[in-house]
């Protein structure tokens, strides 16, 4: 494991250092900051272990990490996927129901002109009713 992975991953691997080895301190580990050497120094000294199952271990827990944070990714693309997806279904479906009440509208205007109308005129009358209503109170 190199240092820059060590150090992309600190806090997954921060955390099974501590399972590993308990008697280090959450102190001891978080002073260390990632750094390669030190912590492998620190661990050394407390626990006795040798440095080449030090590095092993660190090498597991930076591949593991690594893993984590691509499923994470995998899974985050996943659901923004099927967001998007789900998004342009319902945008799919208002646009058919737009489009469903626009023809039976001009349908219904075609069929009953002077009804159509009146009714347009009436909503009109009221609606500048209550606009002047509105603009006269202020």
């Amino acid at each position: 494991m190199n240092e820059q992975t060590l150090k992309g991953h600190w806090d997954e691997v921060k955390g099974k250092i501590r399972e590993k080895w308990g008697q280090l301190t959450d102190d001891e580990v978080s002073k260390t900051n990632g750094n390669l050497e030190q912590i492998m120094g620190l661990i050394q000294r407390k626990t006795g272990e040798s440095k080449d199952k030090i590095e092993s271990f660190l090498q597991n827990a930076g591949r593991e990490a690594s893993g984590m944070v691509e499923r994470v990714k995998n899974t985050a693309q996943e659901y923004a996927s099927s967001a998007a997806e789900t998004s342009q279904e319902y945008a799919d479906q208002a646009m058919d129901m737009a489009r469903q009440g626009y023809r039976q509208t001009t349908r219904l205007v075609k069929q009953r002109p002077v009804e159509s109308l009146a009714v347009c005129f009436g909503i009109g009358l009221i609606s500048g009713v209550i606009v002047a209503l509105t603009m006269r109170s202020r």
